[in-house]
């Protein structure tokens, strides 16, 4: 019988496996960490009884991914909460600008701007079904190439010349900049503004949802249902030589500079000098905390909101997001905000509430981002630091050292500039020179975000190499 063996328990990981199990291979899952999840893991950070995120918290890719969609999660212990408002990008006067899960209540919300996003959004929302497949895959004929091309031909401008063009005020447009600045690319590069539409089609679609409990459920159901199937998961069982492994197939949740330190000395030159030469991007400076009370936002809309944006106008999000992409940490950061214990009580004691938050600095920084963090929030959120009741602060080596795979604090494992976001790691993708070995991390298509495709796509080329080994 075919045995495999997956490395790394983060989605894509557990994500293979189950590709696997499903498949009939014998699999095992081996967790280097004493917990597993990967960048799904929930922990007491700050003080007992308040449950924080230690990387992904809200999931709109998740709850739409077609491999997750496939998987009985509920029966497994998967819920997922969804806030009021999906997003809202906070504002110094005014109330803040949102996206609605309803597209018509969104349209009445952004005034001016609302019409024109609607007639923009509305087609790619009805169809999101059959474009998300062919967004979540690696370069492929698609499955419905109109669609695609129609997605294209609004994705392919920058995130600053997109807003520009749908968005008449200055309010719609500092929106637009918070949720493409998800891409951590300067905001005038090719590529940001695919990942703003995407995220806000999702959240009209399938909204930006927080699992109950916190991520740790999502690794928890994964786990769950691949035990149900069969497979075995080893935790603290850390892989450091490729020799190590006895098994028919070896899929690597890792990206490219941790699977070079267990791989590296059977890989070909010219595959390890391409993997070398594989780019990280920014990196991610995380503040969690414990509260008294619920973040004051001076907008009652970000009060209802699962995530917020806090950064100001565009001009000012695009400056934050150039400095970093630049080497430099900036002066006004811009911070991705949540606070899940307004829609999910077992997140804290009663009464009281958690934040988690990140503002993106260079790869490797080692700037102390926290003054300038927490002055961001106040500035919107006037009497915020009395609220803290105690912080807990990832920096991006501190980040590393949680999860070898987000290389100098890059928590999605690779820059996501256009040519590497469709090749990567190299234009082998999963596959590696070494017969039965693959890479399912990350740093493999679609990218960073948890949505497991990255492992099932893998599995899959796995399992078609295997057959035709066989035959």
């Amino acid at each position: 019988m075919t045995r495999a063996c997956v490395i790394g328990s983060g989605p894509n990981g557990l994500a293979a496996a189950i590709t696997l199990a499903r498949a009939g291979i014998r699999t095992t899952v081996l967790e280097a960490e004493p917990m597993l999840g990967g960048g799904t893991r929930t922990a007491e950070l700050t003080l007992p009884g308040f449950r924080h995120d230690v990387c992904s918290a809200v999931h709109p890719l998740a709850v739409c991914s077609p491999v997750f969609e496939s998987m009985p999660l509920a029966q497994h212990g998967l819920d997922w909460i969804h806030p009021p408002i999906p997003v809202a990008h906070a504002m110094e006067d005014g109330p803040a600008p949102a996206l609605f899960r309803d597209l018509n209540e969104t349209a009445a919300h952004l005034g001016s701007d609302g019409d024109r996003y609607k007639r923009v959004v509305a087609p790619l929302v009805r169809d999101w079904t059959r474009l998300t497949p062919m967004l979540l895959a690696p370069i492929r004929i698609p499955a419905h190439p109109l669609l695609l091309a129609h997605f294209g031909a609004l994705a392919a401008w920058p995130a600053t010349v997109a807003a520009r063009s749908v968005f008449p005020s200055e309010r719609g447009r500092a929106l637009f900049a918070g949720i493409a600045a998800h891409s951590i690319l300067p905001l005038e590069s090719i590529g940001s503004g695919a990942f703003g539409w995407v995220l806000a089609i999702a959240a009209h679609a399938a909204g930006w949802p927080i699992p109950r409990g916190g991520a740790q459920s999502i690794a928890d159901a994964l786990a769950s249902y691949f035990r149900s199937l069969g497979g075995e998961i080893v935790v603290n069982a850390r892989v450091r030589r490729l020799s190590e492994i006895d098994a028919d197939l070896a899929l690597f949740d890792l990206s490219p500079k941790p699977f070079l330190e267990v791989a590296g000395d059977r890989l070909p030159e010219g595959y390890r000098w391409s993997l070398e030469k594989f780019r990280y991007g920014p990196a991610a400076f995380k503040l969690d905390w414990a509260l008294s009370a619920p973040i004051p936002w001076k907008s009652a809309v970000c009060a209802r909101a699962g995530t917020v944006h806090v950064g100001g106008s565009m001009e000012e999000v695009a400056n934050a997001e150039r400095a970093a992409a630049n080497g430099h940490e900036p002066a006004r950061p811009f911070v991705l905000v949540t606070q899940p214990s307004l829609f999910d009580p077992t997140r804290a004691p009663t009464g009281m509430h958690v934040a988690w938050a990140y503002c993106h600095v260079p790869n490797g920084s080692t700037a102390d981002m926290t003054g300038r963090v927490e002055a961001q929030i106040e500035r919107f959120a006037p009497g915020f630091g009395a609220t803290i009741l105690a912080r807990h602060v990832f920096t991006p080596a501190e980040i590393e050292a949680h999860n070898a795979n987000l290389v100098g604090g890059d928590i999605v494992a690779g820059a996501n500039d256009p040519m590497q976001i469709l090749f990567r790691p190299t234009r082998h993708l999963y596959r590696t020179p070494l017969r039965g070995v693959y890479l399912c991390s990350a740093s493999t298509p679609p990218g960073g975000g948890v949505h497991g495709m990255c492992g099932f796509h893998a599995a899959r080329a796995a399992l078609r190499d295997s057959c035709e080994n066989r035959s």
